[in-house]
């Protein structure tokens, strides 16, 4: 049995089930408790769990991360709630230098099941300090996973999979996606983490992409079918590691491939596929690798620039009739 569910609703599904199950789970961050979370992920679990469990910090990203990763160091399985990544950066040093280097640094005696979770990206006119999008910055790091996903039924299941894995890991959401309805089991399930998944089958060109660009890759899709144009759309779902497996097979089928990715172009999760594409299957390309990025530039605060910054159906529409009639 499945019913719909918001992305919020499963996310706190996902945490709630996984402390019902496992009494070394805990949660803390900034408003999780008394306020029941920034975006009301965490609404209902202080009463459920109580206050050792479900911890309000001080607005103190190092503090509070590095207090996760000594706990994790020590037989729990904290999950830190950012407010936004971009007030993660603060806290960096217990993310980049700490929880990713346990493992290595102790040859392995000491392990930092953590997770790391909060929104990234832009979300409407909310200037450059609150709109970055850290995927390719956490996913530069050896010794830590990275998920990224607004899809309720994936965001749940690979929620439920992170806090049970050993590894550290990031978890990404956007929060203009928190009040998005899926189809979402009542039974148990985990989404395993590294596995892409095919969210729209094509045969005329890839569009790869992950969190909320997918919904943009889904919409210019269709679109394109009304012109006669069969695209398929990839969901990474996964940043790191990434099944670069799951991409090399669409494109033998499809020939041409468009990477969207909202983050800036330069270094980027988008350049890092289509190196692996011109590896793995340049045989089969048609057409040169193509990327929609964010403009590389600070998200500005005004509507139609943001609108001019950000990836949009139009600009992988473009994208996509470039790498079809490029020879015509």
């Amino acid at each position: 049995m499945s019913r719909e569910l918001t992305l919020r609703d499963a996310l706190n599904e996902a945490m709630s089930e996984e402390m019902r199950r496992d009494d070394t789970v805990l949660l803390l961050g900034e408003e999780v408790a008394e306020y029941n979370g920034a975006y009301k992920v965490s609404k209902g679990m202080l009463d459920e769990f109580g206050p050792e469990r479900v911890i309000d910090t001080p607005i103190a990203e190092l503090g509070f991360a590095g207090i996760g990763v000594g706990a994790a160091m020590n037989g729990l399985r904290p999950i830190v709630e950012f407010m936004t990544w971009n007030f993660a950066v603060l806290a960096f040093d217990q993310i980049v230098n700490n929880a990713a280097k346990t493992l290595s640094q102790s040859a392995g005696q000491f392990k930092c099941p953590i997770v790391f979770r909060g929104p990234t990206g832009a979300a409407g006119q909310l200037a450059q300090q609150h709109s970055q999008t850290f995927e390719s910055w956490m996913g530069n790091i050896p010794g830590i996973k990275v998920i990224s996903t607004v899809d309720p039924y994936d965001a749940k299941g690979l929620l439920k999979s992170a806090i049970r894995d050993d590894d550290p890991i990031c978890m990404m959401e956007s929060e203009i996606c928190y009040g998005d309805k899926g189809e979402v089991p009542e039974e148990e399930y985990l989404v395993p983490i590294g596995k892409a998944k095919v969210a729209r089958e094509g045969s005329d060109v890839t569009l790869v992409s992950f969190n909320k660009m997918v919904k943009v890759c889904m919409e210019a899709a269709d679109e394109l079918e009304k012109e006669g144009i069969s695209a398929e759309v990839i969901d990474l779902r996964t940043i790191r590691p990434l099944d670069f497996q799951t991409i090399v097979d669409s494109v033998k089928k499809t020939n041409r491939i468009v990477a969207v990715d909202e983050s800036w172009p330069m270094y980027g999760v988008s350049a890092e596929i289509a190196y692996e594409i011109q590896k793995y299957a340049f045989d089969y390309l048609d057409a040169p690798v193509t990327r929609v990025n964010s403009a590389d530039t600070s998200l500005p605060y005004a509507p139609t620039l943001v609108e001019a910054y950000l990836p949009n159906a139009e600009k992988v529409i473009k994208a996509v009739k470039d790498v079809m009639y490029m020879n015509a």
